[in-house]
């Protein structure tokens, strides 16, 4: 069973910076597409980014392109969100997802999901 928790998120001022990470067990991941979603009250939940296996390919939502950063280290089984010049429409919880199609946008695709973690962005 594969378990997915992440960490890193917290409060902070428009055009401030957090990253996020999300930590897997029970099951190395180093083979498998992985993902951020977000969701915001109200909100179905959305795409913001993708990341091959290796690293090697990343995809973006327009709206965080240029500003959030996706990566990976299978070493340690961990994937990472840098996101910088925060934005107040940029509050969510933010999910970690696993094991969806190469650079798929879709929820219902990704097998595996974390609990979330809170970002809120004040103006």
């Amino acid at each position: 069973q594969v378990r997915l928790v992440e960490s890193g998120g917290g409060s902070v001022q428009a055009g401030g910076s957090l990253r996020l990470s999300c930590a897997a067990s029970g099951r190395t991941l180093s083979t498998y597409t992985m993902g951020w979603f977000r969701q915001a009250p109200g909100k179905e939940r959305e795409f913001v980014a993708t990341v091959s296996w290796s690293g090697g390919s990343t995809n973006y939502a327009d709206s965080v392109k240029g500003r959030f950063t996706i990566s990976r280290d299978n070493a340690e089984n961990t994937m990472y969100l840098q996101m910088n010049s925060l934005k107040p429409e940029d509050t969510a919880v933010y999910y970690c997802a696993a094991g969806g199609w190469p650079a798929s946008r879709l929820v219902n695709e990704y097998g595996y999901w974390g609990q979330g973690t809170q970002v809120t962005v004040s103006s």
